[in-house]
This record gives structure tokens, C-alpha cells and sequence, in this order.
């Protein structure tokens, strides 16, 4: 599995790697040094880091994960306009699970249901429980910084999960109803037969 990030930095080292060659080259004389040079601006410029950079994030949204953003947020009396679910206790990351509408969130406009939160003013959420997520979101003063990383397949894989658990979850109580409403007619019948 390759993380988000990791193809960025291989490239970055592929860079370096056929610069250091294309000096070698340079050294050796076998080919005009004037081509080198140009080959070499061209790999150091701000273009190809660009091409690069675009090249990783294309492959990391189609992995269906996104370079971390940072939202900041502020404060207010109403709160901060979004709902998180998930957590370590649920043996899943922490996510943006709702934009609330008109909320603070929604007209700041930089979070998107589906954004895993990574941290909260500076400190790391991944792997926590959900409380403590609630918990420092709620300490905050004033403003709140939040790391994010776009992820929805990850957030509709959990719902999907979820789902499945609060109906099995349904069914039980269901059944069990059916169970106590049958001993209660089983019950009823009998005191009517005394």
C-alpha cells in the first residue's frame, strides 16, 4: 500500500538522482555541456516541481486520499457548523460527518463532509477516541485550527459499516420484541385457562 505523500517523495529523489547523474555526465565529457545545463534548469524549475506536484495529487485522489489542508474556524456561540463520527472505539478514523447548514462551517467553507480530522489547534487526533476529538474541539477559544484530509471512500466504507451494525442491531431488538410480546400472550392465555 502507498501512502499519500510517499510518491512525492520518490519522485523528489528520482529528481536529485538524475541531476547527480547529469553532472556526472558533464564531467565525463561525453556530451555537450550546454545541453546538460538546459536539462538540468528544466528539472530544477518551477514548472516540472509544479508537473510534479499535480502528478502526486492526481494519484493520491485517485487512491481516493488528498494532501492534508489546513481550515481554520471561528468560535462562536453557535458552535462551529459540523458534526464528527468515528473513532479509535469505533476502530476508525475521525471524520467530518455533516456540514451543518448555514453553520459556521458551511460559510467559512473550507471543510467538506468526508475530510478525516487529523488535529485539532495543534494537536493529533489520529488513532484517538472520539471523545477527546469532541473535547478539544469544544476547549477551543476564539478560533480553531483543524488539519483535514479529503478521504470519502474511506467515510462511505465506515457509514456503509455502520449501517450494517445498527441494522443487525434493529433486528435484534425486533425479534426480541416479538420473543417478549409471544411470552406475554403465552402468559395472558394461560391465566385465562385458570
Amino acid at each position: 500500500l502507498i501512502m499519500a505523500g510517499e510518491p512525492g517523495r520518490l519522485q523528489s529523489r528520482n529528481v536529485a538522482r538524475a541531476i547527480e547523474l547529469l553532472e556526472k555526465l558533464q564531467e565525463s565529457g561525453d556530451v555537450p555541456g550546454h545541453k546538460l545545463q538546459s536539462l538540468k534548469k528544466v528539472l530544477q524549475s518551477e514548472f516540472c516541481t509544479a508537473i510534479r506536484e499535480a502528478t502526486v495529487a492526481a494519484f493520491a485522489a485517485s487512491e481516493g486520499h488528498s494532501h492534508p489542508r489546513v481550515v481554520e474556524l471561528p468560535k462562536t456561540e453557535e458552535g462551529l457548523g459540523f458534526n464528527v463520527m468515528g473513532g479509535k472505539e469505533q476502530n476508525s478514523p475521525i471524520y467530518i460527518s455533516r456540514i451543518i447548514p448555514g453553520g459556521v462551517a458551511e460559510r467559512h467553507g473550507g471543510l467538506k463532509r468526508g475530510d478525516q480530522l487529523l488535529s485539532v489547534n495543534g494537536v493529533s487526533v489520529e488513532g484517538e477516541h472520539h471523545e477527546k476529538a469532541v473535547e478539544l474541539l469544544k476547549a477551543a477559544k476564539d478560533s480553531v485550527k483543524l488539519v483535514v484530509r479529503y478521504t470519502p471512500k474511506v467515510l462511505e466504507e465506515m457509514e456503509a459499516r455502520f449501517e450494517k451494525l445498527r441494522t443487525a442491531r434493529r433486528r435484534q431488538q425486533q425479534q426480541l420484541l416479538m420473543q417478549q410480546q409471544q411470552q406475554q400472550n403465552l402468559t395472558s392465555q394461560q391465566n385465562h385457562m385458570s
